[in-house]
């Protein structure tokens, strides 16, 4: 069993910037894949930024030049820098981890990040 917790959500003003972080821990797990995905009010989940199974990132247009994802591989930590936020960034965020053997997924519990205009 792996568990995420996701962390680093808040309030802040368009314009402004917040880091989320994700961490996931368990016994003897290998990622094959790691991200984060948001869901607004009403709208279907969506990807922000992935690291993919060859580690190569992935971005929504929507983001690309105001997010970056990194990652620590010692920790199994993966962090979402958001710079320049917009209102329609509004969303519960969600870190997805894929595994390699079992090819299981999980989805950390969410993380509210709400921008002021």
């Amino acid at each position: 069993q792996v568990q995420l917790v996701e962390s680093g959500g808040g309030l802040v003003q368009a314009g402004g910037s917040l880091r989320l972080s994700c961490t996931a821990s368990g016994n003897s797990f290998s990622i094959n894949a790691m991200g984060w995905y948001r869901q607004a009010p009403g709208k279907q989940r969506e990807l922000v930024a992935t690291f993919t199974s060859g580690g190569r990132t992935n971005y929504a247009d929507s983001v690309k030049g105001r997010f970056t994802i990194s990652r620590d591989s010692g920790t199994n930590t993966i962090y979402l820098q958001m710079n320049s936020l917009k209102s329609e960034d509004t969303a519960v965020y969600y870190c997805k981890l894929d595994l390699r053997a079992p090819a299981v997924r999980y989805w950390g519990q969410g993380t509210q990040v709400t921008v002021s205009s």
